[in-house]
């Protein structure tokens, strides 16, 4: 009698090793999720010139290597990106060997405004929480310190603006063994050697007579095309000594930004 078992059972092994994870490595195309605040974000027009870092990450990587999903928004804190289900979303669409950037502190340190503030301890438990929900997911998750504000004492000296904030990324990411590229130090050097004057190249000054800005606009948060351009630099920089598969789809030669 002829054995019909064998060619079931290659059928079974086949469709077994067909839903296997397939790791970042081996994949021919790596999403990378961004999920964070304004200054990473994609903006609207009736926002422009300003620009999110996160716009300029693709032309940093080898093309058709990566495929960008930008979810970072506005306003956005790590209390707020959950509440408004943003997190959950993003985890939905989430799969094995993906990357997720997390880079959230400027609207959680904001004590100010209490729609969007998360203190200290609930900052560090969300971040918690959105590492141990990627790698959940077998993607890999990236910590990334928030990115300097443009302010300078009378001496020269770039001012810290974010406080504590930092530091509990950088003890998560020790502590968990989590990827971390420190876009904190490396924004404060970038403006710190443009210097006060040529530094608000960097950032969303607009003369009056702008058409989405009539009064003009003096703002050193968020990035001007030139700014989000620099950072996005710094952040490919940062990944390709950081060990990350993911470093090896970066482009071999970049186009150096002139950030001063």
């Amino acid at each position: 009698m002829k054995n019909t078992r064998w060619p079931v059972l290659l059928s079974v092994l086949a469709l077994g090793l067909s839903v296997l994870p397939v790791s970042a490595a081996e994949r021919a195309v790596v999403t990378i999720h961004l999920a964070g605040d304004s200054t990473m974000a994609e903006k609207l027009p009736e926002k422009r010139p300003e620009t999110g870092w996160g716009e300029f990450l693709a032309v940093q990587f080898q093309p058709g290597t990566v495929a960008v999903d930008n979810r970072a928004r506005n306003g956005r804190s790590t209390r707020t990106f959950i509440e408004e289900g943003r997190w959950q979303a993003l985890l939905d669409v989430t799969q094995p060997g993906d990357v997720v950037l997390i880079q959230f502190g400027h609207n959680d340190q904001s004590v100010e405004k209490r729609d969007r503030y998360t203190p200290p301890a609930d900052y560090a438990r969300n971040l918690e929480r959105f590492v141990s929900d990627v790698r959940g997911k077998q993607a890999t998750p990236v910590l990334l310190t928030p990115v300097a504000r443009r302010r300078f004492d009378d001496a020269g000296r770039l001012l810290d603006s974010h406080g504590e904030y930092p530091d509990l990324v950088r003890a998560l990411a020790a502590r968990g063994q989590v990827a971390l590229i420190d876009m904190q130090k490396r924004s404060e050097a970038v403006v710190q050697e443009a210097g006060v004057e040529a530094s608000r190249s960097l950032f969303l000054w607009v003369a009056p007579g702008h058409a989405n800005y009539p009064n003009g606009v003096e703002d050193n948060t968020h990035f001007s095309p030139k700014g989000a351009a620099c950072i996005a630099s710094e952040f490919a920089m940062a990944l390709r000594g950081s060990g990350l598969p993911l470093a090896r789809r970066l482009k071999a030669d970049v186009e150096a930004v002139d950030c001063r």
